[in-house]
């Protein structure tokens, strides 16, 4: 029998809790593993994880309205997005009527800086500003 005392735990426990795993350590089918730290901050982790194992920064990210705005050059632009958006109910008409407004008053930078072509890639640490 396999000694798992240092998991604080009887293999009897540990058969009962956890069987496929106890099956795999029986089996000898298991591969080790090593841990090279740990870490608090579950947000510094998967940050740091995510980097380390080619996760882009952005992967799953999904524009918003804002995020299309910056991508505009005119003010008409941003408002056939704004338009559009709100037609899809993707926006309320209130959200949407904020939005023309601020583009009204204050213009479409008001929303940000222009997001070029390749701005997640060049702000995302895996790439580096490298994507051409």
């Amino acid at each position: 029998m396999l000694d798992v005392s240092p998991l604080g735990i009887d293999w009897e426990t540990l058969k009962k809790h956890f069987p496929a795993l106890a099956r795999e350590i029986e089996e000898k089918r298991t591969r080790s593993l090593s841990i090279s730290g740990v870490r608090s901050s579950v947000e510094a982790g998967e940050r740091i994880s995510s980097w380390r194992y080619g996760k882009p920064k952005f992967w799953g990210y999904e524009p918003d309205v804002i995020d299309f705005i910056r991508r505009c050059d005119t003010e008409e632009q941003a408002l056939e997005i704004i338009n559009f958006l709100e037609k899809r109910g993707e926006i309320s008409k209130d959200y949407a009527d904020r939005l023309r407004r601020q583009l009204k008053e204050k213009g479409v930078r008001s929303f940000g800086s222009k997001k070029e072509p390749g701005w997640y890639f060049k702000e995302d640490p895996i790439y580096g500003g490298k994507y051409k």
